[in-house]
């Protein structure tokens, strides 16, 4: 009966060590998306128009799959790791009620097998009595260990009933993140496909031309203080 309690304390403890570190990669893992997605807003404001708002909107799914990867944090940390950390009071109050019984079970063993001793001793006139405590003895014995196994019947139920519902949360909590992801990551997919790098390297090649006639034409306008001074020296000679 004990090694049913041994076995919880030993295997839930595990479950709760793997499950926390498992949580904590998954932050771990957030922090360095989210360094990701500034590295590409940075890197953005850097390329031409289409590049830049090609990478603003591939960075800005790439942070709405980090908010739903900081909801699967907050929501192991709640309904896996927590219960699995609680669970180890749970079996130390049973150990506990466990060798409280096994304590009075003991206790009634060996007054049974004094009172044993004593009726076989006993003149025919005490045996009765010695008799009728013996089998009362014996009865107490029995509920004692009726209450002993009920207790670790009780936990072992309730234990596969935790388990399964920790289990069943952590799968739960699993497949809603991937199936958000799935879903965002379908639609940054989609913003790089509609990148058009020809699009974008004639429209950056358009903005330059325009802007060299700019600057031509700004040249060109511009009056050649040379020449007005040469302007000016003939119409005094005049």
């Amino acid at each position: 009966m004990e090694e049913t309690v041994t076995n919880a304390e030993k295997y839930f403890g595990q479950f709760c060590l793997l499950l926390a570190a498992y949580t904590r990669k998954t932050a771990r893992l957030r922090d360095k998306a989210d360094k990701l997605v500034k590295q590409l807003i940075d890197f953005a404001n850097t390329e031409n128009l289409e590049m830049r708002t090609t990478l603003r909107n591939f960075a800005e799914d790439l942070a709405k799959v980090q908010d739903y990867r900081q909801a699967e944090v907050e929501r192991l940390e709640f309904k896996v790791v927590n219960p699995l950390k609680l669970y180890g009071t749970q079996i130390k109050q049973t150990q506990a009620e466990i060798k409280k019984f096994k304590h009075v079970r003991n206790h009634e063993i060996k007054q049974l097998e004094k009172l044993e001793k004593l009726r076989q001793k006993s003149p025919s006139d005490r045996q009765m009595i010695a008799e009728t405590c013996v089998q009362r003895a014996s009865v107490d014995a029995g509920r004692t260990t009726h209450q002993l196994e009920e207790t670790v019947n009780a936990f072992q139920k309730q234990k596969l009933k935790d388990l399964q519902k920790i289990l069943s949360d952590f799968v739960t909590i699993e497949m809603v993140f991937h199936a958000k992801a799935v879903e965002v990551y379908s639609s940054a997919f989609q913003t790089l496909e509609r990148y058009d790098l020809e699009r974008d390297l004639e429209s950056a090649q358009s903005t330059m031309r325009s802007q060299r006639k700019e600057a031509e034409s700004e040249d060109s306008s511009a009056e050649d203080p040379v020449e007005d001074l040469r302007g000016q020296g003939q119409g005094l000679h005049h």
